[in-house]
């Protein structure tokens, strides 16, 4: 149930090019430099990790997810600091 609730369509992530926003790079994370990136459809707001293969001139989806308030600042760019 939670998969399904968590699921965002490859169509949204892609149809919202226009409202990302990067909020964490990695680049030597272990296979290819990826990207943290929040991205909004309307209301929903939901962040995608891109990994970059600029060798072979494509992008990557690593995963999607709406990010949780327990993690993430109100702003969902900045991770809460454990206390």
């Amino acid at each position: 149930m939670r998969l399904r609730d968590r699921f965002i369509p490859r169509e949204r992530s892609l149809g919202s090019v226009e409202t990302y926003e990067v909020i964490e790079s990695y680049p030597d994370d272990k296979y290819l430099p990826s990207y943290l990136v929040l991205a909004r459809h309307g209301t929903d707001a939901y962040h995608v990790l891109f990994a970059v293969d600029v060798q072979e001139g494509n992008v990557r989806i690593v995963t999607a997810y709406r990010p949780s308030s327990d993690e993430w600042q109100p702003d969902l760019k900045t991770r809460r600091k454990d206390e």
